[in-house]
């Protein structure tokens, strides 16, 4: 049997704490506890920020996974568009926005609370380092919609001396209905520009619209298509009911309709 002397100091025992019978609880353990004013409304703020820190936290995980082919072309885009789409419709909210400010600034307040908090253990660092995902949510479109790749099927080296007469829908080009949706995505666009639709959260999805439609006609570059991607990214760092100055809606308008002829041109090729 143990006795007092036989335990180590660290261990506990029945004489090693003594109560203070001069103190009295003050906590009435049955009253309800009243939330603060507009405790409520902190509490929604606070978890509007939390789902912007996990969307960047998300995302770079699916930018290092998709680098490292872990996750197909497809399912990398449909998650980062749904992620993004995720982050401005967060950044809706008037007062999200004002809290926020902007990326740089959210990660640096964010990182200190997050360390002193301990609570992203999983991330081995801190949101300082994830790169791919501050350099994503600038742009606001997936990589594969801003650097679309095309790869070339398999080809064996056996080659039949009869080959059977087969129709290969991908050797024949790209369809006459993504054509007319890439032209209509064009002329959309432009007649938006021309009716004085500026707003960012009106020409940013029909902007998006284009490249998307295009990168399913056109395989590589052609003249003009860095100014769509240049636009894209200009409207994406817009707030959203910010909109084009004068000077920039001519400027979008005529960069806009040379990628519109050089698309065509790239057509005729």
């Amino acid at each position: 049997m143990y006795t007092p002397s036989r335990l180590p100091p660290y261990a506990p025992s029945p004489y090693s704490y003594t109560p203070d019978t001069t103190l009295n609880a003050t906590i009435n353990l049955d009253e309800e506890v009243k939330l603060p004013p507009h405790g409520t409304a902190e509490r929604e703020l606070l978890n509007s920020l939390a789902e912007i820190y996990s969307i960047v936290v998300v995302l770079e995980d699916l930018e290092r996974a998709y680098t490292r082919d872990s996750v197909s072309e497809t399912e990398y885009t449909d998650i980062c568009s749904r992620l993004i789409k995720q982050y401005n419709s967060a950044l809706s909210d008037e007062r999200v926005r004002r809290e926020f400010v902007d990326l740089e600034s959210f990660k640096k307040e964010w990182d200190v609370s997050a360390v002193l908090l301990g609570i992203f253990q999983h991330t081995g660092g801190c949101l300082m380092d994830c790169p791919r995902a501050t350099e994503r949510l600038r742009i606001g479109l997936p990589s594969t919609l801003v650097n679309p790749s095309h790869a070339a099927p398999f080809t064996s080296s056996y080659q039949p001396q009869n080959p059977p007469a087969a129709s290969n829908p991908a050797a024949s080009g790209p369809s006459a209905s993504s054509i007319a949706n890439a032209t209509e995505n064009f002329i959309t666009f432009l007649d938006a520009l021309r009716i004085k639709i500026l707003a960012k959260d009106q020409l940013h999805p029909l902007l998006s619209e284009v490249i998307q439609s295009v990168n399913k006609v056109v395989e590589g570059d052609f003249d003009g298509r860095g100014n769509i991607i240049k636009w894209l990214i200009r409207l994406n760092g817009m707030r959203a009911g910010e909109n084009l100055g004068e000077e920039e809606t001519r400027e979008c308008a005529f960069e806009l309709e040379g990628a519109y002829a050089g698309f065509k041109a790239k057509l005729g090729d």
